[in-house]
């Protein structure tokens, strides 16, 4: 049934079904649209150890992660989904992580299905309630409104999930960005430490 026009709106733009590849494996989706690099440059002010991150930028920036995206409108009833690809490393004894972001329209939620590696999905609220949940292959974590959240690779390979929210919701870093997380994750004599 095609979608009514309100009293005085204008008709809803109509997008046209499409289908992608996405290979599960290696965690790459093909052909996306657009592909977000974040290096070890990108990631001044996160990590707690600074000099040990500037030393790694002057071993050739390694990339942190990447996420790959198609193009979806940010508009309500609309689902962006994106692969998010993080590396295996530390930033001295901490594991490396993604920014992390609270979403602009903070009453909507995501989705995060691992489909390879290990580490955790930090999450926080504003005022600094914060949980740690383990991500590994086929687990998914819940990302529920008004928290704000972060991916962290603990183990040897890729922490690659698959990722779905609402159109609408948008991205905030910058409150991330000066508040940071109260816990972090670091390997501590071979051992995951969360603190």
């Amino acid at each position: 049934m095609a979608a009514k026009k309100a009293a005085g709106t204008a008709a809803p733009q109509l997008m046209m079904p499409w289908s992608i590849d996405i290979d599960l494996v290696d965690g790459v989706m093909r052909e996306p649209d657009r592909v977000l690099v974040r290096r070890a440059s990108d990631m001044k002010g996160y990590y707690k150890d600074e000099a040990a991150l500037q030393r790694l930028i002057a071993q050739g920036d390694p990339v942190h992660y990447e996420v790959f995206e198609k193009h979806i409108p940010e508009q309500p009833g609309q689902l962006p989904l994106c692969i998010s690809k993080l590396y295996p490393g530390r930033v001295g004894e901490e594991c490396f992580m993604t920014k992390g972001h609270y979403h602009t329209v903070s009453g909507t939620a995501e989705i995060y299905l691992c489909i390879r590696g290990q580490g955790y999905m930090v999450l926080k609220t504003a005022d600094s309630k914060c949980v740690a949940e383990p991500m590994k292959r086929n687990r998914m974590v819940y990302v529920p409104p008004h928290w704000a959240h972060r991916s962290v690779n603990t183990g040897a390979e890729p922490l690659i999930s698959f990722c779905v929210y609402p159109g609408d919701a948008g991205h905030n870093y910058g409150d991330i960005a000066t508040e940071g997380f109260p816990k972090r994750v670091f390997i501590r004599g071979g051992k995951e430490v969360i603190e």
